[in-house]
């Protein structure tokens, strides 16, 4: 299920609203940071259980098929680094994606490539049933073809589309993984989702 962005987005349109999806609430998500640096390895499993799956989907279209591995990489460096992390549950989330950006990105400059195909992790992901277009752009955020269409989107949307609306960062926070301004993040999302929502008109009529 995915709910409206918050109030940082109110100047966008209603119909060009971006979404993020339910999530672990902060107050809670950063208990579990606290208690995770205390050394409480259930608390770590928390954290894990609730910003692993974004985080994948986020890889997979960085990245392709090597997600798995540069995600499991982003976690040992989480574990070695929790100690050092500062802040509220976005700062960790965003702090996260960021270790991970850098992680797949480092990957891509080794193998000198950009995989775009995701493919092979349906297992992930829950399946959309809407039919109207609109629904269907905002629901099929979290399938294995949506995923596939974000990564025919140009690379500064797509991942600022995945970061705002699959991750679940605000702006700020998503400008600050990305190196930009929460003005060009949201710009960049804007343009994705509304790219994305024309791909899946064709896809309904061809």
């Amino acid at each position: 299920m995915l709910t409206r962005l918050r109030s940082d987005d109110e100047d966008l349109p209603d119909q060009r609203a971006l979404l993020t999806p339910v999530r672990q609430p902060d107050d809670r998500l950063a208990a579990a940071v606290l208690a995770a640096q205390a050394g409480e390895e259930e608390a770590f499993s928390e954290l894990y259980h609730h910003v692993q799956p974004g985080l994948l989907r986020y890889l997979t279209v960085l990245v392709g098929r090597d997600a798995e591995d540069i995600a499991s990489e982003t976690w040992l460096q989480v574990c070695r680094d929790l100690h050092t992390f500062s802040g509220d549950a976005d700062g960790f989330r965003g702090w996260v994606a960021t270790i991970g950006r850098h992680r797949g990105l480092d990957h891509l400059r080794s193998r000198s490539r950009r995989p775009a195909d995701p493919a092979g992790w349906d297992t992930l992901l829950a399946v959309a049933g809407q039919d109207d277009t609109a629904v269907q752009a905002e629901e099929a955020l979290s399938t294995s073809a949506a995923l596939r269409l974000i990564g025919e989107l140009p690379q500064e949307q797509a991942e600022a589309v995945l970061l705002r609306t699959v991750i679940g960062l605000d702006a700020k926070s998503a400008a600050a993984v990305l190196g930009k301004s929460p003005g060009a993040v949201r710009t960049s999302a804007y343009r994705g989702l509304k790219n994305l929502s024309a791909m899946l008109e064709r896809g309904r009529t061809d």
